[in-house]
């Protein structure tokens, strides 16, 4: 979907008042609170000269700004590089039993540990007026520029001058920002429910046995997911904790390796498109009941291998830290030319399916999301991904803003 860079790019700042949710376009990649604080970082500043100014200087009177955690913002960068490998592996799969096996694995993990993280950052979230206003700038708004954006390109690269604009089905990477626009707007209600997570779950079974529900809003995804969104709801800091233990990371070696070598022996036998949880059982000629039992038995899988990539995520600054704030810059751009890729025939050249010419993808698709993800990428594209749109709202009566006492 720098390091003192808020994720996504939005602006933090600290304020004297009740702590606020991160930007809501920071869904996966929200800015994360240090070990052991379980509240996102503050709101971007409500208005006002000196507030703007103590943006700047990272302090409050109160006290200085608080630190992100190195933890969540290397996941969130590791996470992107892998959906960008995942993009260049896909056209591979059919002459490469080890591209595919790679392909498999991946996609098991990457969405739920995006989503996961997504829930961790919104359980503060409720529906007051500034985090609303958030919630459509930096996702509602991404979404509707970026899917007329990928329609014009599908129309000019695909040399499809028919192909129609529809907001209501999202195409290719924006399935996510609806996904989340609609994740974020239910988010209290799951908090006063008793049993989130089963209830979640039973939603996403329902789900995948109705073909009925259709592509509009991606609403298959959004079911079949959300039980991964719920489970962030309801995770802690001291959760993350435990599967960074020096056990854990152990353990996941060998099961990693298991995991893969299953895929390896899946990969011609099953169809792919279950981990896109995009389509119903039926949808996928299979019977109905097989999608209950696909949906539990693909998230017990999911979390594991999620947990075995929380395992070995480092939890302290790297040289690729700082891009963890720019991850749904390079989700969303990284997009183009995944899809670029496949109108322009550049996978027809067959050297590029040789061994060396798998490794040389993978680099590159590592190399060109993490240019994505990078502060100048972020500046020129954050009127997209990020616009201010004071002018859209009606402002806040004197005295009765966010950060007033």
């Amino acid at each position: 979907m720098t390091h003192d860079i808020p994720a996504y790019g939005e602006r933090r700042v600290p304020l004297p008042a009740p702590r606020q949710t991160p930007s809501a376009a920071t869904a996966t990649l929200a800015p994360a609170a240090p070990p052991g604080q379980d509240v996102p970082a503050p709101a971007p500043p409500a208005g006002g000269p000196r507030r703007h100014a103590r943006a700047k200087t990272g302090g409050t009177a109160a006290g200085p700004a608080r630190s992100r955690d190195a933890f969540f913002d290397n996941a969130k960068y590791l996470a992107i590089v892998l959906v960008a490998m995942g993009h260049a592996w896909e056209p591979l799969r059919d002459g490469s039993r080890a591209a595919a096996a790679l392909y498999l694995t991946v996609y098991a993990f990457h969405m739920p540990a995006f989503i996961i993280i997504s829930g961790y950052f919104s359980r503060s979230f409720d529906l007051r007026k500034d985090r609303l206003q958030r919630l459509i700038t930096g996702v509602a708004v991404p979404y509707v520029l970026f899917e007329v954006a990928y329609t014009f390109f599908k129309r000019w690269a695909d040399d499809d001058p028919g192909y129609p604009i529809s907001l209501l089905e999202p195409w290719y990477l924006t399935w996510f920002l609806i996904a989340l626009f609609i994740w974020r707007l239910t988010t209290p209600l799951w908090k006063i429910v008793r049993w989130p997570l089963p209830l979640a779950l039973a939603i996403a079974v329902l789900a995948s046995l109705s073909p009925e529900i259709g592509d509009d809003l991606s609403l298959q995804r959004v079911l079949q997911f959300l039980p991964f969104f719920v489970l962030g709801l309801n995770l802690r800091s001291e959760h993350f904790r435990l599967v960074r233990r020096r056990a854990v990371r152990i353990a996941a070696l060998p099961v990693a390796a298991g995991a893969l070598a299953f895929a390896y022996w899946a990969a011609p036998r099953m169809n792919a498109a279950w981990f896109y949880h995009r389509d119903s059982a039926q949808e996928l000629g299979a019977p109905w009941w097989s999608g209950a039992v696909m949906t539990l038995a693909m998230f017990g899988c999911s979390l594991v291998l999620v947990a075995c990539f929380f395992a070995w995520v480092p939890g302290r600054p790297m040289w690729f830290t700082a891009l963890g704030a720019g991850t749904l810059y390079g989700y969303l751009l990284h997009g183009f030319l995944a899809k670029g890729s496949r109108f322009w025939g550049w996978y027809h050249h067959a050297w590029l399916h040789t061994p060396w010419g798998e490794i040389l993808l993978t680099l590159i698709a590592g190399t060109v999301v993490t240019l994505l993800c990078t502060p100048p990428v972020q500046r020129i594209f954050r009127f997209a991904m990020e616009p201010r749109m004071t002018w859209a709202f009606k402002p806040d009566p004197v005295g009765t803003g966010p950060g007033a006492r």
